[in-house]
């Protein structure tokens, strides 16, 4: 009979006597991108508190952008999109400030076959470290190609919205730092209605082109918890213009797996009875 060790044991009723956190009001970040300035303060600071190692150390041609896309090293993005006609009229610069959405049904969290990826007290999708075995299933899952595997330990890496941070009290450095208050943290309910109202400000300034984006759920896809205002089309920011959940293709894929599992039993049955 094996013996286990009494760490092991110990280890064991520390287990039993642990309770989950409980819930709290879900968190969130509402990025308001017409006051952007692009002063990647938010990429510093969350590189900064999160000990997240440089990348991006050369100009990517494009514009401003020396990041070029999230990974599991940089979690917040500064995009920079010029607006510049040929003929030499006047012209406009969009920036967004682009980080993992939180999606209220992240595709991600139903992927991963480890269980690595769980919803916290506060609603914000966080990835545990020392449960991800790197599949890489999540990568593949998410539409908005947030999560990638890190060169150093081969885990997945994505924005934890400073859970650790959140756990005392505090705002996610992110939006701590923003000189603007383009990104914006709170209660998720309230950021929703703070940034209808910025919409119906921005219209009734003339901004007639404002609009949320992931605020709501569609019929493909769940609302976000990190939600967008724009300007213009979600393409021209990067972003999918209609997000959809994989699982809405997968049901055919199932249904035609069943379906041809069926038709190979009935032909095997019609063979034995042939015989």
């Amino acid at each position: 009979m094996a013996v286990r060790s009494p760490r092991l044991d110990q280890l064991l009723r520390g287990l039993e006597k642990a309770t989950p956190p409980a819930a709290k009001a879900e968190t969130g970040f509402y990025t308001d991108t017409t006051v952007c300035i692009g002063c990647k303060a938010c990429e510093v600071a969350c590189k900064q508190w999160n000990q997240l190692p440089a990348d991006g150390l050369q100009w990517t041609g494009n514009s401003h952008d020396n990041t070029a896309a999230l990974s599991a090293h940089s979690w917040r993005h500064v995009k920079f999109i010029e607006q510049f006609p040929e003929s030499g009229a006047a012209g406009r610069w969009l920036m967004m400030s682009d980080v993992c959405k939180h999606c209220v049904n992240a595709p991600c969290h139903e992927a991963c076959p480890t269980g690595a990826i769980v919803y916290n007290e506060t609603g914000n999708v966080y990835i545990q470290q020392d449960i991800c075995n790197g599949c890489a299933y999540c990568v593949a899952a998410c539409p908005f190609g947030v999560i990638t595997r890190s060169m150093f330990d081969g885990h997945a890496h994505k924005c934890t919205l400073c859970y650790d941070r959140q756990r005392d009290d505090q705002v996610p450095a992110c939006a701590k730092t923003c000189p603007t208050e383009s990104i914006q943290f709170g209660p998720i309910e309230e950021l929703r209605e703070r940034a209808r109202q910025r919409v119906d400000t921005l219209h009734q300034r003339g901004v007639t082109s404002a609009y949320l984006y992931g605020d709501r759920e569609t019929e493909t896809y769940s609302a976000l918890n990190s939600f967008y205002l724009l300007v213009d089309k979600p393409s021209i920011y990067g972003l999918p213009d209609n997000p959809v959940h994989p699982w809405l293709h997968m049901k055919g894929d199932y249904v035609r797996a069943f379906s041809s599992g069926l038709v190979a039993l009935l032909v095997a049955l019609l063979a034995f009875v042939a015989l």
